[in-house]
């Protein structure tokens, strides 16, 4: 039965292995709302007061939201909405739109588009990108197959969020405006607007019903090219026509001439998908791919569909990698209890566990909904050295008395019966600790809770399988005398026996020793306790490793008054350098549309060459800084992609410190003063802020008594220079698949300086009479701002950094804190930090909690098992020691202590404190049945259970030995925690097998003679 249970449990392990999804980390609901709005012509002011302000206002009584961020640039308003973890994106988008139902009242009456919103976090780098070229098509026609084929398939793809399109070219007409032939003409800028939208009606016009027949009635079809709107007659003068061609320009266009995308050197359409913030990557990405052989169906045989920056690959890469790391942590820990118990029978016994316990613990992760991820298959890969400690504790001991003598049948039952309460407290006191993970608040406890259930699912399994089919397995197939058949004829397990022999000799000598000076084996115990403490404080803190997963996106900029022709000469120069550098395999530029905001800003997505062919991230980022720098009036940020994405915040740079304040004025100023201290450090690189406030603008001061007397009204001369400047759109064509704009704007030639405002005229109630705007009003330069942010409703200014390399984030975040003190902040600025530094801050102290929260549960659990409170202290007197090592390793190595470094010294306390079970276990035995004092209880203890400790020891750091190598892709996130664990096994094995008898001779003393043995005639009736 035993053996079928097994076979039934890694049949299902082995199925449910096939269905489980992959992902690059576990799926933690972290909810994010985006919300557009647009109003042309608008200044980022404008946006932030009549758009911005409503929509947030109502944001405000939606309940679960954490922050409320705003970006308001030259016409566009960006609002991020960040929900509680635990609030359900569907219900909070729901809650979203009747916000904006609400607010819609109070909008300006000129947004003739509706705010929408996209369940995405803006924050995140798209998962992939398609180029679309062709050396025979324009971008118009390219676009109309991008915009009409592709973007509103892959939108239908489940777990798809938004679809932007860069570079976009959609058709217009552009009506250009000549002033002075409209005022020779007696016509404003209002007199095209309205002929325009009159001659281009679309409205239904009815049906004839008769007795017999019904017809519906068509009028003129709509206006599709430029040349019919060029023929349009606007106005007669004197009792001739005056067409439109006669004071404008009009031409057939696009609807945004201020973007433009370029896939290598060829000027392209590109298109990119966001994922929601809960959708697993690779399905999303397969989807998508799985829809390119339809399409290029579709698509014309010139057209080409480039599929770049594929997030899904390197995840597919580091699982591929995690596996090959898992089946050399197999192999180690075979070889391990091979060069132990030094015959085959023996070794296939636990080896036959590893199947039993991680294949089934695959069948309860698809049970549960994990995904096999980076984080899961990293607990399945340290689990190999973990549920193999059970098996190897029973197998041995059921070995030494087959050694001694004993039939394997009865040496089966003996032994298993007698490390039967030790292997339970191992594995529960084990599974205890992850415990505290579980009460972990914010994003990195949902990060991490997969990772305790994993592993603690397989200690669970080995458990079990250690009690039942080892023991069963041992009555089978070990021979009776197991000295007999030692595999003497290999060499390696010759070696490793008289090694084993001159280890245990001189263990047993230098245990004499320290028993001998019992007390300064104790005062280095407290040493131990006091150097853990001094090494915790002083290790350089960090967040999470930097992944390098081969993607980096570039953020451009340039003067806030630059005109687009000038900064698309700057980025193809920044896209020119990018192309020579020898580490990029493929890159795309974008400039302008998609998400894009700001004329001044620019964005390149560079995907790097194989890990393999080129340097690591740091020293790629370097050169490419390097030649960044030699491009005048163009400053660079690059930001690696990152699996994990904290925050909703869109920034240049990784991490975020902001600055909040009811005066925009104030915050501006003295967020400028942080951004000169931190450009002034080294251990600073990429600093910005999304402060732009250097734009140069025209106010027009409108004399209102001149303007009444000429009966020109304020929202007259808005609506004339809207329609002058802004883009205005003033009719639209509707075709059978699309519908396009008609724009009215002056010519280029009459928009480039204030003076050129002179030539605008209006139409004066009071006389009919064409009215200039000179007349009733000034033009005078002045700064102002590009871009308004807001946070929480007021004024914010949010610092973007990067770090130098190796740099780690605690000293950069304690930098910040100093900077703020010298230059003496008022009260009056609100600071914070954003993203992943906001939620390093935060699980600072949690780091600390987490760790004592874990031993104080592990001392509650041994008391009740062992029912002593001295007990659970000899036990846990060794984990400082294992402290020390991982923490001198991670600095020998040079590593921060991050949260995976955390989790390997949190899993460290579970692994050490084994040692001291199987010693205080026996001694406690010995106690009870042959009646030893402490002294010999103990040390015979030490040394019948140094073989399996020794075991255990080797087993568990084979399992952690692969991770700290830092083997394949993904590597980064992985290998502080081997690290950890390696360097803390090394030094606890040591400290713990002189230390742990030595406190447990002083504490026996104090621990009384265990439970109370109740007398049977003092039981009632």
């Amino acid at each position: 039965m035993t053996i079928l249970l097994s076979l039934a449990t890694v049949v299902a392990g082995a199925i449910a292995y096939t269905k489980i999804p992959v992902a690059a980390l576990p799926s933690f609901n972290s909810p994010v709302i985006q919300v557009s709005a647009t109003l042309p012509g608008a200044s980022p002011e404008n946006m932030a007061s009549s758009v911005a302000l409503p929509l947030e206002k109502e944001f405000s009584t939606i309940d679960g939201i954490n922050v409320i961020s705003s970006t308001n640039y030259l016409a566009n308003t960006s609002i991020t909405l960040e929900f509680n973890n635990n609030r359900d994106i569907d219900k909070a988008a729901v809650d979203v739109q009747a916000a904006m139902l609400r607010a819609q009242k109070r909008l300006p009456i000129e947004m003739l588009i509706p705010p929408s919103y996209r369940k995405v976090n803006p924050a995140d780098a798209p998962v992939l990108l398609l180029a679309l070229t062709s050396p025979s098509m324009n971008l118009a026609q390219i676009t109309d197959y991008a915009e009409n084929l592709l973007s509103p398939n892959l939108s239908t793809i489940d777990g798809v969020a938004q679809v932007l399109v860069y570079g976009s070219k959609r058709y217009a007409v552009r009506v250009r405006a000549i002033p002075a032939k409209l005022a020779l003409n007696n016509l404003t800028m209002d007199d095209l607007n309205v002929a325009i939208n009159r001659a281009n009606s679309n409205s239904p016009v009815g049906v004839l019903d008769g007795p017999r027949q019904s017809l519906t009635i068509y009028a003129n079809a709509q206006m599709v090219k430029a040349s019919d709107y060029a023929n349009l007659i606007i106005a007669q003068r004197s009792g001739n026509p005056i067409r439109l061609k006669d004071v404008a320009e009009v031409s057939e266009s696009f609807e945004s001439v201020r973007s433009l995308g370029r896939f290598k050197d060829e000027r392209s359409i590109v298109i990119a998908i966001l994922r929601q913030p809960s959708a697993n990557t690779v399905k999303v990405v397969d989807a998508i791919k799985g829809m390119i052989p339809q399409f290029e169906k579709q698509l014309p045989a010139s057209l080409k569909v480039n599929l770049l920056n594929d997030r899904s690959r390197s995840i597919k890469e580091s699982l591929h990698d995690v596996n090959l790391t898992l089946a050399l942590t197999i192999l180690l820990v075979v070889l391990v209890i091979f060069l132990f118990l030094k015959q085959a029978a023996a070794t296939l016994i636990p080896a036959m566990s590893l199947p039993v316990s991680l294949i089934g613990a695959f069948f309860l992760m698809y049970f549960m909904g994990y995904s096999l991820d980076n984080v899961s298959l990293l607990g399945i890969t340290l689990a190999v050295g973990l549920v193999v400690d059970d098996s190897i504790v029973v197998l041995e001991n059921i070995i030494r008395h087959i050694e001694e003598g004993m039939h394997p049948l009865k040496a089966a039952l003996t032994g298993s019966k007698e490390v039967g309460f030790t292997i339970i407290s191992i594995s529960i006191s084990l599974v205890a600790v992850f415990i505290p993970i579980f009460f972990m608040p914010g994003p990195v406890g949902l990060l991490f809770r997969e990772f305790a259930v994993v592993v603690s699912l397989s200690i669970l399994v080995s458990a079990i399988v250690s009690l039942t089919l080892v023991p069963m397995l041992c009555s089978k197939f070990l021979p009776k005398i197991s000295h007999d058949h030692q595999t003497k004829d290999v060499w390696i397990v010759r070696k490793f026996e008289i090694l084993f022999n001159a280890i245990f000799n001189a263990y047993s000598r230098t245990l004499d020793v320290a028993l001998k000076y019992r007390f300064y084996v104790l005062l280095t115990a407290f040493g131990t306790f006091a150097l853990t403490a001094a090494l915790f404080m002083t290790i350089p803190k960090g967040f999470f490793p930097e992944e390098d997963i081969g993607q980096i996106i570039v953020t451009t900029e340039a003067s806030e008054d630059i005109s687009f022709e000038a900064m698309l000469a700057l980025q193809d120069q920044a896209a020119n350098s990018v192309m020579k550098d020898p580490n990029v395999d493929t890159f795309v530029s974008v400039l302008g549309g998609g998400a894009s905001t700001g004329t001044n800003i620019g964005r390149l997505f560079i995907n790097l060459k194989p890990k393999g062919d080129r340097p690591k991230m740091s020293l790629v980022l370097e050169n490419l800084r390097k030649n960044f720098r030699k491009i005048p009036g163009l400053l660079v940020y690059m930001r690696p992609v990152q699996n994990l994405q904290l925050g909703g915040k869109q920034s240049k740079s990784r991490y975020q410190f902001i600055l909040q304040s009811v005066g925009i004025e104030g915050v501006n100023e003295w967020s400028e003063k942080v951004q000169a201290k931190m450009k002034a450090d080294p251990d600073f690189r990429d600093v910005t802020s999304d402060s732009q406030l250097k734009g140069l603008n025209v106010r027009v001061n409108i004399d209102r008594e001149k303007a009444a007397s000429a009966g020109v009204t304020m929202q007259d001369i808005r609506t004339a220079l809207y329609s002058a400047y802004g883009e205005k759109q003033v009719s639209t064509i509707y075709t059978p698949v699309n519908t396009y704009q008609v724009i009215l704007e002056v010519t280029a030639a009459d928009k480039q300086f204030e003076s050129d405002l002179n030539f605008i005229y209006l139409r004066g109630r009071a006389t009919d009479k064409l009215v200039p705007l000179s007349g009733i009003a000034s033009f005078e330069r002045f700064i102002g701002p590009t871009a308004v942010n807001h946070q929480g409703q007021i004024p914010a200014v949010t610092i973007s950094f990067n770090l130098a390399p190796d740099v780690p984030l605690g000293n950069a975040t304690t930098k910040l804190e100093n900077f703020t003190k010298e230059i003496k902040l008022p009260v009056s600025i609100i600071t914070s930090y954003g993203g992943d530094a906001a939620v390093f801050k935060d699980g600072q102290a949690g780091q600390a909690i987490l760790l004592i929260a874990a031993v104080l549960v592990i001392y509650l659990l041994l008391g009740v098992l062992y029912e002593s409170y001295i007990h659970p202290l000899t036990i846990l007197a060794g984990l400082p020691s294992a402290a020390i090592g991982a923490l001198l390793f991670l600095q020998l190595f040079g590593m921060e202590l991050t949260i995976i470094a955390t989790i390997g010294i949190l899993l460290l306390i579970g692994i050490v404190k084994k040692n001291a079970i199987l010693m205080i276990d026996f001694a406690l035995d010995a106690k009870r049945t042959q009646n030893l004092p402490a002294a010999e209880a103990i040390k015979l203890a030490c040394l019948v259970r140094f073989r399996p400790i020794l075991m255990t020891t080797l087993a568990a750091m084979m399992g952690a030995l692969p991770i700290a190598l830092g083997l394949g892709a993904g590597a980064e996130l992985r290998q502080p925690l081997g690290i950890a664990v390696v360097g803390g096994l090394l030094f606890s094995q040591v400290i713990t097998l002189y230390i742990t008898p030595v406190i447990y001779i002083y504490l026996d003393k104090f621990a009384g003679d265990g439970p109370l043995n109740v007398p049977p005639e003092m039981m009632p009736d």
